[in-house]
């Protein structure tokens, strides 16, 4: 017989352990089930190893720079055994702090197993059975490889297998040049490694403003990576020097060889191996769970949480999800999926913060809008730490003097993209952080004046106000 619970939850990522600690708050039993390893993705291929390897090619990037900063400083030299050891052991207290609480946690049964539903009210992990009346679904997702030619006829590299490299590659040939692909890009040019990066697109980061990605590849072709953009017939062969990447069928050198590929094209989630077949559950071509705006899937019963369902691919709208499951179903407080703004950050140097609609999403809506923009080289701030790169740009309705959205590329930006975020959320106007004082010396501080000189925003054509070309005052 099926052991019985009163929910199951099946993963260990950001939203699998907050969830059962609500659940068990509230006097449930709950079984949570991992096949792998405590944290999921964040705590062990996303955000902690990638940012901790980020700290450690800041360090060597401003160690070289020393020199301008009137310092000394000789014989920079990246040990990358002792970079990935340090990486490793902080991914590995993250790792073993997630397991220790859940274990210890009152309430909480851990079944160590692939978990596969045989029905929609019971699951199977290895020879146990499990049954419940609610079962939660966070799997997360993988890198995903794909079908171009020769990829399966060469060592590759993912977003998860590169973080047990120890040592860095002589020339990393990066496909993909979204988010994911540039953090390493630059990582790894700064740990001493010729990069390439290869886009298929016309541009970097094609979901953000042009202004934003051009700005981003200046950056990283600064520091000498080389892009490759337009690289619509990618391909992979076996070289006697290297790996040969085919690039580009129209123009510049077709071919790139490289020490190394690492592939940087998206993920899929992680419901391929389910049993999901025997539940009803409904999943699109990518295998992505369909849910509601309370995570419902439709099947009674079934909740898909995380970047399995398709409603966002961070970890901060994953924990969110298990805070909008758990209001509803304990608190009786309808919180929603599209309560909440999309926010995110681009973890290169200096970074990108974001909150909200981008300026081509403000001018297809079709809404009067006012925009503003500053340079970081006229933050004070910035000239005095020596990173000057990048801009702050903001959008406001013209008509409820709402913030839209924003866009902070340097210094903190992604810290400090937060001051505007929590506005929004209050739906105040933006004079609330225009008329704020805020401290000096620092970025934040160039907000208000950006604020403060607001203008129409113009069409795509640069003509006028876009939407209206009324007459707008700020």
């Amino acid at each position: 017989m099926p052991t019985a619970y009163d929910a199951i939850v099946i993963g260990t990522g950001q939203a699998g352990p907050f969830l059962t600690k609500r659940l068990t708050s509230a006097g449930q039993r709950v079984a949570i089930v991992e096949r792998h390893l405590f944290g999921g993705t964040c705590v062990n291929t996303g955000c902690i190893p990638t940012k901790t390897m980020v700290a450690s090619a800041y360090a060597a990037h401003l160690a070289r720079r020393a020199a301008e900063f009137g310092v000394d400083v000789d014989n920079v030299r990246v040990d990358m055994a002792r970079v990935k050891a340090r990486k490793d052991a902080i991914s590995g207290q993250s790792r073993a702090g997630v397991e220790s609480w859940l274990t210890s946690m009152k309430g909480c049964t851990v079944y160590r197993g692939h978990a596969r539903f045989e029905s929609p009210r019971v699951v199977r992990v290895g020879d146990q059975t499990l049954t419940a009346d609610r079962i939660f679904i966070n799997v997360g997702a993988r890198p995903r490889v794909p079908d171009m030619p020769g990829v399966r006829d060469i060592p590759f590299l993912t977003s998860s297998t590169v973080l047990d490299l120890d040592r860095v590659p002589k020339h990393l040939v990066v496909v993909g040049g979204s988010y994911v692909g540039l953090e390493f890009g630059q990582m790894f040019r700064r740990f001493g490694g010729e990069v390439t990066i290869v886009e298929m697109g016309p541009r970097l980061i094609r979901r953000e403003d042009e202004d934003v990605s051009t700005a981003i590849r200046e950056i990283i072709e600064s520091e000498g990576i080389r892009v490759r953009l337009d690289a619509t017939c990618v391909g992979f062969d076996r070289r006697s020097d290297g790996i040969g990447v085919r690039v580009d069928c129209t123009s510049g050198e077709p071919e790139v060889i490289g020490s190394d590929v690492l592939l940087a094209v998206g993920r899929l989630p992680n419901t391929h191996d389910l049993g999901l077949e025997h539940t009803g559950v409904a999943v699109d071509a990518h295998g992505i769970i369909g849910v509601d705006d309370f995570l419902r899937t439709n099947v009674d019963g079934i909740w898909a949480l995380g970047e399995c369902n398709g409603r966002g691919a961070f970890t901060h709208t994953a924990f969110n999800d298990a805070e909008i499951v758990s209001a509803n179903l304990l608190d009786d407080d309808p919180r929603r999926v599209s309560d909440r703004i999309e926010t995110y950050g681009l973890f290169v140097d200096p970074p990108l913060g974001r909150a909200g609609m981008t300026e081509a999403d403000v001018r297809k809506s079709g809404r009067r809008a006012l925009i503003g923009k500053r340079a970081m080289k006229d933050v004070k701030r910035a000239v005095e730490k020596g990173e000057t790169r990048g801009f702050m740009k903001v959008l406001v309705d013209a008509e409820t003097r709402q913030i839209l959205g924003a866009a902070i590329l340097g210094p903190g930006g992604d810290e400090i993209i937060h001051s505007i975020l929590d506005v929004m959320y209050a739906k105040a106007p933006y004079t609330v952080i225009q008329r704020a004082v805020h401290v000096h010396p620092t970025v934040t501080e160039l907000i208000p004046t950006m604020l403060g000189s607001l203008s129409p925003l113009p069409d795509a054509s640069g003509d006028g106000d876009a939407a209206s070309k009324g007459k707008t005052t700020a």
